[in-house]
């Protein structure tokens, strides 16, 4: 073999599943898109290496592997607000906030591959990603590429350069610290598989309004809402009112667009007023989780780099 004829189509055809495996590998649309960008150029300049004692696959898989876990060693784990901070003291206006690489941002589809259509759809919930960075790099690779892509011991221990019954052995702590794991988004995020469409679209129509007795009834009664990159997030209803009273100046005239997240999960994009006056502008990205057809927790994803992501326009009429 050699370089020149390196098999674009093949690789092509393996970028969905690889793409959504360094998403759940770094938590991250933008490291996963580099890690596999990265692995394009590596699988292209080592073609002429490649001796077909394993799978193309299993190769390119290896590759991926090896840039994740270069990727993991030189950060610190992503999370969710409510996973790092209790909830606020005192309503007030959010300042604090932590660098975009402290934070897992949800994804788009990773396409239309028949193959990742397979691919358990439940793992990619921000709450599955969130319980997955709590594990070491390695036996994090090791669950996803047998819980989620439901790979052979084998598959793996070749991925990995791992024997067996090391990648066993791995896969066991895995499992039991996921299932030790206390952590807040989980228990906010395990109620109802799906947000009822009419709960959104009352959402939607108390919001755009901005009637907040209307807003904030649609909570449970330990309903919450966080806003990453800020640390601070508001549990309780009352204080959920006292926070859109506060910032009603800011989300006044906003507009939303349904969009999906994270496998196809319901989610709305939301436009703000702009600061020319005329048209809307990107502000945030909210996930609903609901529990009794009751909303339980409000991710509002604050990063408008999303948005381009996800394929939305820059800018929409008021």
């Amino acid at each position: 073999m050699n370089e020149t004829a390196f098999d674009e189509p093949l690789f092509a055809s393996l970028k969905p599943g690889l793409t959504s495996f360094c998403y759940r590998m770094l938590g991250s649309m933008d490291d996963a898109d580099d890690a596999v960008q990265e692995t394009s150029i590596r699988v292209w300049q080592s073609w002429s290496t490649f001796r077909q004692d394993s799978s193309f696959k299993t190769w390119v898989y290896r590759i991926a592997s090896n840039l994740c876990l270069d990727k993991l060693r030189q950060s610190k784990r992503r999370a969710l607000p409510v996973d790092l901070f209790e909830p606020a003291v005192a309503v007030v206006e959010p300042r604090d906030t932590l660098p975009d690489s402290a934070w897992i941002w949800p994804s788009p589809d990773f396409g239309g591959n028949p193959e990742d259509r397979l691919v358990r759809r439940d793992t990619l919930q921000l709450c599955f990603i969130a319980l997955l960075q709590t594990l070491p790099p390695r036996q994090r690779a090791v669950l996803i590429l047998k819980d989620v892509f439901e790979w052979s011991s084998k598959q793996i221990a070749e991925t990995l350069a791992m024997s067996p019954a090391a990648v066993n052995s791995a896969l066991q702590r895995a499992r039991e610290t996921m299932d030790r794991a206390q952590l807040r988004s989980d228990e906010l995020s395990s109620m109802d598989v799906q947000p009822e469409q009419q709960l959104l679209s009352r959402y939607v129509e108390a919001f755009e309004q901005f009637d907040i007795a209307a807003l904030v009834a649609l909570f449970h009664e330990e309903g919450c809402m966080s806003m990453p990159p800020f640390e601070m997030w508001i549990r309780g209803k009352e204080d959920l009112s006292a926070f859109y009273s506060l910032t009603r100046w800011h989300c006044e005239g906003s507009r939303f667009v349904r969009i999906t997240v994270n496998g196809g999960y319901p989610a709305l994009a939301q436009y703000m007023p702009g600061k020319e006056g005329s048209g809307l502008v990107p502000w945030g990205i909210h996930v609903i989780e609901t529990k009794e057809n009751q909303i339980l927790h409000v991710q509002n994803f604050i990063h408008t780099p999303l948005f381009s992501r996800f394929g939305l326009p820059e800018r929409i009429d008021q």
